[in-house]
Parts: structure tokens; C-alpha cells; sequence
């Protein structure tokens, strides 16, 4: 048997070399469309958690007149009973001036009462008023709380894998800057109302 001349090598190296690009040309196609759908499906679900959060705040303002983050004020100043600005603005992770604008709107419907205390005037304590109790107590749950639920019913390594992803996506988006509380609400942390026609 005699060896494979060296054109032969040349034509068996060439035929190789082109299955390989090809099957490398491919891959590469797949990938870039498997990307461009993993990357629907990302916006999908980032787009359904924005509609619900959404539709629920809609649905707190309609019921009850209050925004999100005004029922978060109402609801830590209830299980306080009395608390200063400043505790309540680290309580629920928002800056003193933000709380201060949210406490003006509430104080303005007689919702909180705000006394100052007597041992040091320049303390303000913060309790609800008596239209306040009513409302809260008429007040629909919260989205976050029903999310609370379903995220303390994981494994500790899928809460940890959740919050690792969701900490990413809030950096992709250049929002870890933003002032946020722990909680689902749409626009405005101190908004005193929303649209009323919702996305079709």
C-alpha cells in the first residue's frame, strides 16, 4: 500500500478543515439564535413583573387612595406604634427627605399625627390618626407580601441564586443607585397618584 501523496493530504486536511468551519459556522448560528430568544424571554419576564407590580398599585390606589409607598408608612408606623422620622426612614431603607414628602401627603388627609416630643422638641414622633386606622384596615395586602410567601417556601441556594441574579439585572440596568424600599410599586416612591388608563 502505498502513502497518501502529499496533494492528498493537502485535499484531506482542506476537506477536514471545511467540515470544521462549517460545523463551527453552525454552532455559531444556533448560539446567536438561542441568544436572541433567551433574551425574549428575559424581557418577557421582566416585562410581566412590571405589569403586575403595576396592576396591583393600580389597584391599592383605587381601593383605598393610597399609593405603595404610603401604605408601607402607614403599615411600620401601625406596628411601631410611635416612631420619629428618622428611625422610620432606616426602617424601611429610604432617605429622611423622601419619607418626609410621603409623611406631608398623608398628614395632609389626617392619616398620621405628628407630635413633638416633650422631653426634646426637636424630636417628631409619628403615630396614625384615626382616619388611618380605617384605612389600613380596609387596605388590600401588598404584592410583596404575597411574593414573601412563595420566596421563604425555596431552598436557601434558590433565594441566594434569585438574589444574585436580581442584584446583576438592577446593575445591567444602572439602577443600583436608585432609592428603593423593600417592596413592588410602580413609579415615584413619593407619586401622589397614578394613571388611570392601564396598558392595553
Amino acid at each position: 500500500m502505498t502513502n497518501p501523496s502529499w496533494r492528498d493530504r493537502q485535499a484531506a486536511w482542506s476537506a477536514d478543515l471545511g467540515a470544521l468551519l462549517e460545523s463551527w459556522s453552525r454552532h455559531c448560528r444556533i448560539s446567536r439564535e438561542s441568544s436572541v430568544e433567551v433574551i425574549a424571554e428575559v424581557l418577557v419576564a421582566l416585562r410581566r413583573i412590571m405589569r403586575a407590580t403595576d396592576l396591583r398599585s393600580r389597584h391599592l390606589m383605587k381601593t383605598a387612595g393610597l399609593t405603595a409607598p404610603q401604605l408601607l408608612v402607614l403599615r411600620t408606623i401601625h406596628q411601631k406604634g410611635e416612631i420619629t422620622v428618622g428611625d422610620l426612614a432606616r426602617q424601611i431603607s429610604l432617605s429622611q427627605g423622601t419619607v418626609t414628602s410621603i409623611l406631608d401627603r398623608l398628614s395632609a388627609r389626617r392619616l398620621i399625627v405628628r407630635e413633638r416630643a416633650r422631653s426634646d422638641k426637636r424630636k417628631v414622633f409619628l403615630r396614625l390618626g384615626p382616619d388611618g386606622e380605617d384605612v389600613l384596615r380596609d387596605a388590600p395586602q401588598p404584592l410583596q407580601e404575597h411574593f414573601i410567601r412563595e420566596f421563604n417556601a425555596l431552598q436557601s441556594w434558590e433565594q441566594h441564586m434569585i438574589l444574585a441574579a436580581l442584584q446583576r439585572v438592577a446593575g445591567m440596568m444602572d439602577a443600583g443607585h436608585i432609592d428603593a424600599a423593600p417592596m413592588l410599586a410602580i413609579g415615584a416612591l413619593d407619586q401622589q397618584e397614578l394613571s388611570s388608563s392601564p396598558e392595553s
